[in-house]
């Protein structure tokens, strides 16, 4: 590499390892919070702990019901995650596939959905929806609230969708596939890094989800979720603050993201196309 093509590289390095920074730097912080005592937390005298208090992380996984909150966290992005693929997935191949009567109003309506938030004003008929079927007082009702919320997939995939040929629909049909076996069996495998990514994003989406759940779980403790019940370990004994051991138990919770980035992060790619030669 020349010294000029260096040169011209460098802002773009200098600007990516400013963005890294400033995207990791609360997170080093929470971290090294969590090791601290809560005078010294609360004081912020030090950015590093003066004696790491290991002992924070072992407090927060008993004083919690970790395991009981991760089932159900678990439980939650699991479902939602997979509803979500399936949705916006069949979703988005009518769309990108089949002309039929109002296609551009049904577009129109998902991406009402992305520009236009009302935040917790839905929270009250979104309540009333589920206690009409009976699934006020059950995880499902916040998995289907959070499936219906699949625009962003969609949008996502359908992207990819553009990007395979419809020549292969048409050897499939020639083949003796129908509609639905032309997706499931040709379309869907060429669509998994795409479904890898939304998966990745929508994971996260359902597990850091705080509002639904403390709304579902105000007269069911047990069905609480990792985010509901770190906000409880907030306050110990006597209503005194505990920060350090919400870092800690925030830091127990990030654990679960990692392991599915790790499984994810191969597929930040677009879908290549090489099946059909002319």
């Amino acid at each position: 590499m020349t010294i000029r093509k260096m040169l011209i590289r460098m802002p773009v390095w200098i600007m990516l390892i400013v963005t890294a920074a400033l995207m990791l730097f609360p997170i080093v912080i929470a971290m090294l919070g969590s090791f601290k005592t809560n005078l010294e937390l609360t004081t912020g005298a030090t950015v590093f702990p003066s004696k790491w208090q290991f002992q924070n992380y072992i407090d927060a996984w008993n004083k919690a019901d970790f395991s009981g909150f991760t089932f159900n966290s678990l439980y939650v992005a699991v479902f939602v995650t997979v509803g979500t693929l399936l949705v916006s997935a069949m979703a988005a191949y009518a769309v990108d596939r089949v002309a039929f009567r109002g296609k551009k109003l049904f577009i129109l309506l998902q991406s009402f959905t992305l520009f236009i938030s009302i935040g917790a004003v839905v929270l009250k008929p979104q309540f009333n929806l589920m206690v009409s079927i009976g699934l006020h007082k059950s995880l499902w009702g916040v998995i289907i609230i959070l499936i219906s919320a699949h625009a962003t997939a969609f949008f996502m995939i359908i992207g990819f969708f553009r990007g395979i040929p419809k020549d292969l629909d048409e050897a499939a049909l020639i083949d003796g596939c129908n509609f639905y076996s032309t997706f499931w069996r040709i379309i869907l495998p060429l669509l998994r890094p795409a479904l890898a990514v939304v998966a990745l994003f929508t994971f996260r989406n359902a597990w850091n989800e705080y509002i639904l759940p403390l709304v579902f779980s105000l007269s069911r403790p047990d069905l609480q979720t990792l985010p509901v019940g770190l906000a409880n370990l907030r306050y110990g004994a006597g209503a005194a603050v505990e920060n350090q051991l919400m870092l800690a138990g925030a830091c127990i919770s990030i654990l679960p993201l990692l392991v599915v980035y790790i499984f994810a992060n191969r597929s930040f790619m677009q879908v290549t196309m090489g099946s059909v030669k002319g």
